[in-house]
């Protein structure tokens, strides 16, 4: 158990914590929250051990071991695998099963696992230090964003490992969502406060609100009975036969506290402006190939239609060319083959990762957004300052000072000062706080326009997308429908190969060339199949999981044997050598049934899973 008590923490004249307290329990897996800059990170280093608090105490039992990843990268061993497998606790080092289990749910393919760890891309970089923290097996993990650079289907991955992690976790994450559905606690940074409570953030942000309407309630109550006291005593001071109650009133009064009125929090509240569009088709792209390298084609002969009103999902993993199709619709690339045909009534409003890059450091934030529309007046351009949480000088802050996040919001207020019908996001979320997350997503669904979006976050798929763009399997596909049905129709295969080409986003029937069955029925044999499919792996899913958590666990106590079998020797002590060396033998002999256990269930996992991927492929 960890213990937090009256911590306090400053950087000028800005405070973070004001004597916060709050205590970690065994088995708790908590979700931090709180807006960018209210010290979620920072409460993390301190309970890392690089920084310290101002004041205050944080207690961590002896030999409790808390890991967090890394943002730098030190890669020594020749391959991802090895690399990972020089994390493995030391009597685990022989265990690359469960390295290589976790780089394949983190998107390693079993050839990367070969590869030098330096010819990936920082993203990947980012996920094997993510991997040398998992097989590490702390006592605690502080997770920070790990959802950054991971595609769904890492992310529906790691979602699953952390729900059923053994042990405690801290998760500070953007995604609402993922964090509800692995959490047990919600621990709040709030007005300088710490605050735990038992369930989801829902739950905690129900709860805030509460207390902070019964806390302003009882303010206004009490300042009224104040006033009414204080114009009692002004108005009978001098009258000799009420003095008694006079007085009586001062006391009372003088036992008053009084409450300050909470401060109002900026909330990041703001609504895309649209432009009316006549016609039904946007954007039209007709067999449209691009590739970076010639020899390895990203998209291949791409026909779809962008039509007016629809919120379309893009969704694959990384690296498959989702954003270079955005960036074809958007104009920024040019096909190698194809055409595209943009409808002269479309005005785009165009949100691009990589454009971040080229905000110009030296201006201000005013200067920034003005520059999307110079036409504009200024105080329109202040309001959409305000609308970012620029207010007031804030809007002066040069480029080169924001954080992430704030840059992130300056791209956001660009796309606002011209109204648009056509929006194409690409990844909207990263950097941006959970508050920031709702007021997107809010602001998206009351759009009136069309709307284009890559994204990771599966609560933004399943609260906008009414159709989905999917890159898997080495193809390009529609599906014409929520995102919620396409899980429960198709879902994140691992098929090795998707026949049939791609399929237009305007509405193709998606019937693959000399296939006979209906596309309704395939969508029912494939509904079925996938039914059936986690009937019979999720129990073994299960199974495994815990056996695994049992094995993790002998081998921690197989360790603090050792350690305490060595304190018994030195000090001579040989009945309890005895005693110890007996509940050595029992956990080895435990492990060593678990570990035939688990090979039996593997196998038979493998070769369902092998089954019906077979199947579902054959379905398609």
């Amino acid at each position: 158990m960890i213990t937090v008590d009256n911590l306090s923490k400053s950087y000028g004249d800005r405070i973070l914590f004001d004597e916060a307290g709050f205590k970690v329990n065994p088995k708790e897996r908590i979700g931090l929250v709180g807006r960018n800059g209210h010290g979620k990170t920072t409460l993390f280093r301190i309970l890392a051990g690089k920084e310290r608090p101002d004041s205050g105490t944080v207690l961590i039992p002896k030999l409790y071991r808390i890991a967090h990843v890394e943002q730098e990268f030190d890669f020594t061993e020749p391959t991802v695998l090895l690399e990972g497998m020089k994390h493995l606790p030391a009597n685990q080092r022989e265990h690359h099963w469960k390295v290589e289990r976790i780089l394949a749910g983190l998107g390693f393919s079993h050839a990367d696992m070969k590869r030098h760890p330096m010819e990936f891309s920082g993203g990947f970089q980012v996920r094997l230090n993510l991997a040398k923290i998992l097989v590490s097996d702390p006592d605690m993990l502080l997770l920070d964003e790990p959802t950054n650079y991971l595609d769904i289907a890492s992310i529906r991955w790691i979602q699953r490992f952390l729900a059923s992690w053994p042990r405690e976790l801290i998760l500070i994450t953007h995604d609402r969502g993922f964090m509800d559905a692995v959490i047990t606690h919600t621990l709040g940074i709030h007005r300088r406060k710490i605050r735990k409570i038992a369930g989801t953030t829902e739950k905690y942000y129900a709860q805030l609100a509460q207390d902070e309407a019964v806390y302003e309630k009882t303010r206004v109550n009490d300042e009224k009975k104040r006033k009414e006291i204080e114009l009692f005593i002004s108005r009978f001071r001098a009258k000799a036969r009420l003095a008694n109650m006079v007085q009586s009133r001062i006391k009372t009064l003088s036992r008053m506290t009084q409450k300050d009125k909470l401060e109002k929090i900026r909330q990041l509240e703001f609504s895309f402006n649209t432009t009316p569009f006549p016609g039904k088709q946007m954007v039209r792209m007709e067999k449209v190939s691009f590739s970076y390298d010639p020899t390895q084609p990203l998209i291949r002969e791409v026909s779809c239609t962008i039509e007016s009103g629809r919120k379309i999902g893009v969704i694959g993993r990384n690296g498959k060319g989702k954003t270079t199709l955005l960036r074809l619709l958007a104009g920024s690339l040019a096909p190698r083959s194809g055409k595209i045909t943009v409808n002269p009534g479309v005005a785009m409003g165009v949100y691009e990762q990589t454009n971040i890059q080229t905000l110009v450091s030296q201006r201000t934030v005013e200067e920034e957004i003005w520059s999307a529309n110079p036409r504009i007046e200024r105080q329109a351009v202040r309001n959409i300052c305000g609308a970012m949480l620029f207010e007031g000088d804030d809007a002066l802050k040069k480029i080169d000072v924001l954080s992430g996040g704030e840059k992130s919001r300056v791209m956001l207020g660009k796309i606002l000062l011209t109204p648009c019908n056509l929006l194409l996001l690409d990844e909207p979320t990263n950097h941006l706080d959970m508050d920031a997350c709702d007021a997107l997503l809010e602001a998206l669904d009351s759009y009136d326009g069309t709307l284009v979006m890559v994204t990771h976050n599966e609560t933004f798929l399943h609260a906008l997308a009414d159709s989905l763009i999917v890159f898997q399997d080495d193809a390009i596909t529609h599906f014409d429908g929520t995102y919620q049905r396409f899980l429960e129709t198709v879902g994140w295969t691992e098929e090795t190969r998707q026949t049939g080409g791609s399929v237009g986003a305007s509405g193709a029937n998606g019937e693959q060339g000399g296939t006979k069955t209906s596309r309704k029925e395939l969508r029912k044999i494939r509904s079925e199949l996938v039914a059936a499919k986690s009937r019979e792996l999720k129990p073994l899913e299960t199974a495994i999981a815990e056996i695994e958590g049992r094995i993790m666990a002998d081998e921690q106590a197989m360790s603090a044997l050792g350690l305490a079998i060595q304190e018994a020797a030195e000090s001579g002590d040989g009945i309890r050598i005895a005693s110890l060396s007996r509940e050595l033998a029992a956990c080895q002999d435990r492990m060593e049934a678990d570990f035939g256990r688990l090979d039996v269930l593997t196998r038979q996992y493998d070769e369902k899973k092998a089954y019906y991927d077979n199947q579902l492929n054959e379905a398609a």
